[in-house]
């Protein structure tokens, strides 16, 4: 079920020119997008569509306008980490220039709302309702990560709502999209968006995981790159709360040194982890919010497509990159 609908997802990808004019301005849209990835937020999508109805090809476009937001955050995201690379190309501000990537980016947010404008007039306001709540707290946890930088301490608490805010809730975004263009019932729309913020939670301490612990020839990117930059992942705060004598002094020495060999600070901080429990207590917290997630399933009825809902979940799940 998941290939034909990404192809169809992919093939209406193709069509949306967003833009002619200047050139400049509409192709690092098409750029982007056309950058692949999981094509997970789309997918949520259609599948929490294809719950209730089996005609997903009339609200592809709308799966897309969420897949367009989705890449829209990626684009400024990258300018304000200077990252050279998004999937392995060159990023936009560095393909273009960093003024182009911001326009290219602000047309595209309007663009988004463009594609919905054609909603009937029963589903448009609260399609839009939460499509502003739900990018207003993708920026608020974007905000959050950033200051977290600069902040000596963060607790798991501030942490977990971080991650929530910047990756979790437009998950759970796309499921309640799809239910509510599908007519829906209320508590079980809001019952796919709570299932799609909790496993949210659980993907990016998932990704934390892997961040250190995923096998190098399958991992994406970096083995240790969070550690190497001293980002305040779930594994670190952990660490950093449970470490006492030995342990804290070799965090400190890591998490202070300007001059080192990164592979010597990935295994020495990695070492600390092991020794701590650190890796057990992600995987459980991690399995917790996906647990909680599933519950919320409990709320729909039985059917096959609820099962291949479930199905993409688990595999996600337990993807090793």
């Amino acid at each position: 079920m998941l290939k034909p609908m990404l192809s169809l997802i992919e093939s209406e990808i193709k069509k949306q020119s967003f833009g002619s004019q200047p050139k400049s301005l509409y192709e690092p849209i098409r750029y982007i997008m056309a950058l692949g990835g999981k094509r997970m937020r789309p997918l949520l999508v259609t599948l929490a569509y294809s719950l209730y109805r089996n005609d997903v090809e009339k609200i592809l476009k709308y799966a897309i306008a969420v897949e367009a937001l989705h890449n829209f955050t990626l684009m400024h995201d990258d300018i304000m980490d200077k990252a050279p690379l998004r999937r392995g190309k060159v990023t936009v501000h560095e393909k273009w220039n960093v003024n182009t990537a911001i326009l290219s980016g602000d047309v595209m947010l309007v663009k988004v709302y463009d594609m919905f404008l054609d909603l009937d007039k029963e589903t448009l306001p609260l399609a839009l309702s939460l499509f502003n709540k739900c990018i207003t707290e993708v920026c608020e946890g974007q905000q959050w990560d950033m200051e977290f930088e600069t902040t000596t301490k963060v607790t798991e608490a501030r942490y977990l709502e971080m991650i929530k805010l910047k990756t979790a809730v437009l998950l759970g975004f796309s499921l309640e999209l799809g239910a509510l263009l599908a007519k829906a019932p209320e508590a079980e729309r809001i019952a796919l968006r709570e299932f799609g913020t909790l496993i949210g939670i659980g993907f990016q301490l998932k990704d934390d995981l892997l961040d250190v612990y995923a096998d190098k020839k399958k991992f994406g990117k970096q083995v240790g790159g969070d550690i190497i930059a001293n980002k305040k992942t779930y594994l670190l705060i952990k660490a950093k709360e449970k470490a006492r004598g030995q342990h804290k002094r070799e965090l400190e020495f890591w998490l202070n040194a300007k001059k080192f060999n990164k592979q010597k600070k990935v295994k020495a901080i990695t070492a600390v982890y092991d020794q701590l429990g650190i890796r057990l207590l992600a995987e459980k917290k991690s399995e917790e919010y996906f647990s909680k997630g599933f519950e919320k399933l409990n709320a729909l009825p039985d059917s096959a497509q609820k099962q291949h809902l479930i199905a993409f979940a688990k595999d996600l799940i337990n993807r090793q990159s």
